[in-house]
């Protein structure tokens, strides 16, 4: 459906040309849920701008349904084939127009008839219901205004959509409760997603792949347990998964690695020596599980995960124990050791 190829964005002149993306490539099937994860920075809202047609300093393939895209121009058929969400709702919706405006007008330019029946089945779609139908975007919240600007992109049955960090707004009830939201309409409309996140467990949840991005650059794309069990460096590695991976010294325990980590999951706690002797820190009782943060010698502070209810005061000497064949390996580049 969606192919990348060497892509390169850019912007401004020699001497002072900003490289944001540098060769990046990925493809994304028809009907997929892909997404751009990475830090602030990383390039992946320019991608998608430059899918879209915001961006035209740019050099490489796009192709879309198999038809390549010309870097400065977007024809009117480009755009009943793919949608944009725009990060903020508000700002893409106009303060004087109705929820019933804003989709009226949208039915209309599609030549559409039957225009009540149509706006009652969007918002039921979108999970707003019909009494928001009049209502303005100030009477709105902001998953609200949210679900009203994905209304209104799925007026044209677009093939794709493209989501540039949609949920970031949001609080965090309302950012799950559109998380699903977005899932089932995925479901519902069998059409492609690339969904723009700098938080990964969006990306884990939403996507059936991703591309994880630094700096401009790709650093490894697979689908999101891939990503998790077999990263293919460090940044990877430390960027996916919540909390993040603990990274070792493996001198200090006599390995021919550069470095090593391992899950916060898969390590224990005991009151004896252990492998690993450590201060407990700090400790998050979180319900479900409990999270201790320990500080250690040659290894920095480290985390174990443990699921249920835990007690471990703090300041409380212990040891921190695991299964070697658990352990990531790295070399001195960061690059996983297979």
């Amino acid at each position: 459906m969606l192919t990348v190829d060497h892509l390169n964005v850019w912007f401004g002149h020699h001497p002072d040309r900003v490289d944001a993306v540098q060769d990046a490539s990925f493809s994304v099937a028809q009907g997929e849920s892909f997404g751009l994860v990475g830090e602030s920075g990383s390039g992946k809202s320019t991608i998608l701008r430059a899918i879209a047609g915001l961006i035209d300093t740019w050099s490489g393939t796009i192709s879309v349904a198999g038809r390549p895209l010309a870097a400065r121009r977007r024809d009117r058929a480009f755009y009943k084939t793919v949608q944009m969400v725009f990060q903020d709702p508000y700002a893409s919706l106009h303060p004087r127009h109705s929820v019933d405006a804003v989709l009226s007008e949208t039915l209309r330019l599609q030549g559409m008839d039957d225009i009540d029946r149509r706006i009652a089945r969007l918002l039921d779609d979108v999970g707003l219901g019909r009494g928001f139908r009049f209502r303005y975007p100030h009477q709105l919240s902001g998953g609200q205004r949210q679900r009203v600007a994905i209304g209104r992109a799925i007026v044209r049955r677009p093939t794709l959509f493209l989501f540039d960090e949609p949920l970031s707004n949001l609080d965090a009830a309302l950012r799950v409760q559109t998380r699903i939201e977005i899932a089932k309409l995925h479901r519902d409309l069998g059409a492609t997603m690339v969904y723009v996140t700098h938080d990964q467990v969006e990306a884990m949840t939403l996507a059936d792949k991703i591309v994880v991005l630094r700096a401009g650059k790709v650093e490894q794309v697979g689908a999101p347990m891939e990503l998790y069990n077999d990263p293919a460096n460090t940044f990877v590695a430390g960027f996916i998964g919540s909390p993040q991976m603990n990274f070792l010294n493996s001198v200090a325990l006599g390995l021919s690695s550069h470095s090593a980590g391992i899950r916060p999951e898969q390590v224990q706690l005991t009151d004896g020596p252990g492998q690993i002797k450590g201060t407990v820190s700090h400790v998050e009782r979180l319900g479900g599980e409990t999270l201790v943060y320990v500080h250690t010698e040659g290894h920095g502070l480290l985390t174990a995960r443990l699921f249920g209810e835990h007690d471990r005061a703090v300041g409380s000497d212990l040891g921190i124990t695991f299964d070697p064949a658990r352990l990531f390996h790295f070399d001195k580049a960061g690059q996983r050791l297979r």
